[in-house]
């Protein structure tokens, strides 16, 4: 763990990240952001606005997209949470990273992994391939990105999609 120290009086808790399960006693205010960042060394999941409208910390907690910045470490008790850094274990996501840096879908990549993180979502249901391209759009609405105009980023959705 990292620069958190362990308070007896804090809860503990056990989740499963990216299939590696883990106990931590959190204070109770802790948000899964931090947890994922600061205690468990996980950088991928990014910080922007800190209260849920930008989508850069977007992680699947039991299959959901969730804003980590919002959700307190202790509400995913047991839970079993997904990170941009846990995609890698999906062989059928390999083509959607690929596809994003072939087709324009991040330029500063600040907002890229709550990206991929909301679209592997939907590829690993299966449920991406018989969404319209509008439906995927209205999907990702909580995730922003102020460089690409979104233009690269769905048609590398598109080209994941096929």
């Amino acid at each position: 763990m990292g620069g958190v120290d362990v308070d007896p009086a804090w809860p503990s808790i056990a989740l499963t990240v990216n299939g590696r399960r883990h106990e931590v006693s959190v204070p109770a205010d802790r948000r899964l952001a931090g947890l994922l960042r600061d205690d468990l060394g996980l950088t991928g999941t990014k910080l922007g606005c800190e209260v849920g409208v930008c989508g850069t910390c977007t992680v699947l907690v039991d299959g959901l997209p969730t804003s980590s910045c919002l959700t307190l470490a202790v509400q995913v008790d047991g839970a079993s949470v997904l990170t941009v850094e846990g995609l890698a274990a999906f062989p059928e996501l390999a083509e959607l990273g690929r596809a994003f840096v072939e087709e324009g879908g991040f330029q500063c990549g600040f907002c890229t992994s709550g990206q991929l993180v909301a679209i592997a979502g939907l590829m690993l249901e299966q449920r991406l391939s018989s969404m319209t391209s509008e439906a995927v759009t209205e999907h990702l609405h909580g995730n922003l990105c102020r460089c690409t105009g979104y233009y690269g980023i769905q048609r590398a959705i598109d080209r994941a999609r096929r």
